[in-house]
């Protein structure tokens, strides 16, 4: 059996496609990479909430996964938007790394909690909120671009440090830029960060399906993000919208914390709900519910305003 992966060319990108190659051909699949340039690949001068959230990065490898060029295509599970078109599904999630947002920075001395003021770069307008929540000192500057790119603009002097996920840092093997590691307590991360989501057509046959779904997913991993997943997609969040959520396992229970974030930094909502885990998805949306009822839909309503 040959399968196709379909995936973006940045050298994160390929180093999650190329994980999963090795876990197909561990289980005696053939396999090929089809690289695939996305609109938020091209556009790099503008932020993610001005080109528009959805399918960003994800767009051009659906239409190949249509036309049936590619059987699948590998995401970071954090830049697939919450609701998929009706054809398309994800089959499979893989074992999560760790999840924490990480300073990263040439003078490994620096701190948020030091209280000392410097410059960050992130393209994210939920570590943006939270930062001015949290650290009010901080200057914030936007960032795009790849790993490396955001590298060399820090080394350009553009910032003194940036803020990123662990597991790409760590994948790409910058764990001794890493100042400092953020609490998930206050730092919660988007929904999806550490794991990689496989996404492939209806159309896709099954044998296909069963043997990559059977050779990657990773069960625990699945039920939290399906948890995760649902409660952003209530929200109808998406990359320019700062709503986090995090589920982990508790006992025999998935245990999911969420909330949102005004753009000011100035109101935090953050709740923590379990339930068993064949109910992840009912779990994420009673979540969802609550917080738009302690005042997240008007947080919502004022961030759309303002983007």
């Amino acid at each position: 059996m040959h399968i196709k992966i379909g995936t973006r060319a940045s050298r994160l990108a390929l180093w999650q496609a190329e994980h999963i190659q090795r876990l197909l051909e561990a289980g005696g699949l053939t396999s090929e990479l089809v690289l695939i340039e996305t609109k938020g690949d091209q556009i790099l001068d503008r932020s993610l909430a001005k080109i528009g959230s959805k399918g960003v990065f994800t767009q051009e490898l659906e239409d190949q996964l249509r036309a049936g060029t590619i059987d699948i295509a590998v995401h970071s599970a954090k830049d697939l938007q919450s609701s998929l078109p009706a054809d398309l599904g994800i089959i499979a999630f893989t074992e999560r790394e760790q999840v924490a947002d990480v300073l990263v920075s040439r003078n490994n001395a620096l701190s948020l909690t030091s209280g000392q003021p410097f410059v960050i770069g992130t393209s994210s307008t939920r570590r943006v909120a939270m930062l001015r929540h949290y650290c009010p000192h901080i200057k914030v500057v936007d960032m795009r671009g790849n790993l490396q790119t955001r590298l060399r603009k820090l080394d350009e002097g553009q910032c003194d440090a940036l803020l990123l996920a662990f597991a790409g840092v760590h994948r790409m093997q910058y764990d001794d830029l890493i100042a400092e590691h953020l609490p998930v307590a206050d730092f919660t991360p988007a929904v999806g960060q550490g794991s990689i989501a496989i996404e492939a057509a209806h159309t896709l046959p099954l044998d296909k399906l069963e043997a990559v779904r059977r050779l990657t997913n990773h069960e625990p991993t699945e039920a939290c993000l399906k948890a995760e997943r649902a409660y952003l997609r209530r929200l109808e969040g998406g990359c320019s919208i700062p709503v986090f959520g995090l589920a982990t396992w508790a006992g025999q229970n998935v245990s999911l914390t969420g909330g949102i974030i005004s753009l000011d930094g100035t109101q935090i909502l953050r709740e923590t709900f379990a339930g068993p885990p064949a109910e992840a998805e009912q779990l994420g949306n009673q979540l969802a519910e609550h917080i738009l009822g302690l005042g997240g839909a008007e947080i919502l309503l004022s961030i759309r305003a303002n983007l």
